[in-house]
């Protein structure tokens, strides 16, 4: 059960904790299947009249979902956001994660800040638009695996171009605060794949050892971050304001008495626009295949390196005065815009010829912790925000 609400915090809708306590249950962390909570969105879609079409993975086990509330013969704004949440493994969470709980004027719960509640209040808000007799639509665009490199929304994206009508532009719900975000960077993030020669380990010499390989690449990947962060390029708007290298996993070997045969790590580029990740990638792998693998390739000639592109997607840049910015403002209720570190689908939209801003409850400090909260005075701005959606495409 929940907390009485603090009487210093702001009411949000029946409707819209109703739809929030529902949506954060269903267990959609980026390894399972979606599908529970987009049948029960379609299901809720078709209680209200609306069509809903579902766009599934290769495999059948996950689905996007894209619906239009209001005329379907003409382009709305779409409203986007992702299903998928990350894992709680190992995280010290003090509550139930599957069951919202409510405290001093918070919705505690995985999801809650990214990105249920966008999601929750857009659908919530369902039967007002439609009651609303909208004369422009509300396209509903509710994606998978955002989390996990956006692998979801390219599906979505090929199916609308196949669409006679798509929409006009695209808010993205991810957490900002309800600011306008214009900008953020793109991601690409690689697998490298090691290969060397076991030997015994007191005949080290005789062996190509892979972890030795992959460190030094790893030692680059390094030097290069900390090259970017000195010499750019920069942009300020950023609030880590140049483009970011990071390795973030690496194993190898089998024991200690056996020269490694093999190793594999993963690095990322989180990039501003302006920097090209096929550029930075190419000088990763210049430097592997002229710098470490001729030594290798003296003792084993098949040893060596691999490369696996594993997801990214684009960044963002739009230009200040775009149409889609100035309706974000308005609808927003603020005349400040931003840029973020942190990625999004919105790029993915933008690319497609959907202009696009990123504009939603919560903070991304929030995001992935355990004890992943929302404000409740976030998710009430977010009603406003549909609240001036409706009016808007009313008129």
């Amino acid at each position: 059960m929940s907390a009485t609400l603090n009487a210093a915090s702001p009411a949000i809708r029946p409707e819209t904790r109703a739809m929030i306590d529902r949506l954060i249950a269903f267990d959609t962390t980026s390894r399972n299947s979606n599908l529970e909570l987009i049948h029960y969105v379609r299901d809720y879609l078709a209680d209200l009249g609306v069509a809903a079409q579902l766009v599934h993975d290769e495999e059948g086990r996950k689905a996007n979902l894209y619906a239009t509330l209001g005329p379907t013969d003409r382009p709305g704004i779409a409203l986007s956001g992702h299903t998928d949440v990350v894992p709680i493994d190992s995280q010290d969470w003090t509550r139930d994660p599957w069951s919202v709980s409510e405290l001093d004027g918070r919705l505690y719960g995985r999801g809650t800040c990214d990105m249920k509640s966008f999601i929750a209040v857009a659908l919530a808000h369902a039967p007002r638009f439609l009651a609303a007799g909208l004369a422009t639509p509300v396209h509903l665009c509710f994606s998978y695996d955002e989390e996990v490199g956006c692998k979801g929304v390219p599906d979505l994206l090929a199916f609308l171009a196949s669409q006679p009508v798509k929409p006009a532009m695209c808010v993205v719900g991810e957490p900002t605060e309800m600011k306008v975000i214009t900008g953020h960077k793109g991601k690409t993030s690689i697998r490298c794949h090691v290969r060397g020669k076991e030997a015994h380990s007191s005949l080290a010499p005789y062996g190509v050892n892979a972890v030795n390989a992959a460190a030094r690449v790893v030692g680059y990947l390094a030097d290069m971050a900390a090259r970017k962060a000195a010499e750019g390029p920069f942009d300020a708007d950023f609030d880590v304001p140049y483009t970011t290298v990071h390795t973030g996993t690496i194993e190898g070997g089998t024991q200690l008495n056996i020269v490694p045969g093999h190793c594999r790590f993963e690095f990322e580029f989180r990039y501003l626009p302006q920097d090209s990740p096929q550029t930075l990638l190419d000088e990763v792998k210049r430097y592997a295949e002229h710098e470490v693998a001729p030594a290798m390739h003296e003792i084993d000639p098949a040893s060596g390196f691999g490369w696996e592109e594993m997801a990214g997607f684009p960044g963002l840049d739009l230009a200040p005065g775009a149409e889609v910015v100035e309706v974000a403002k308005a609808l927003s209720g603020g005349n400040a815009t931003g840029k973020v570190a942190f990625g999004t689908e919105a790029g993915l939209f933008d690319r497609s010829g959907i202009p696009t801003v990123v504009c939603g409850p919560g903070s991304i400090d929030q995001a992935h912790k355990p004890d992943e909260f929302i404000a409740l005075e976030q998710v009430a701005l977010c009603e406003r925000f549909m609240d001036r959606l409706e009016e808007r495409l009313s008129a």
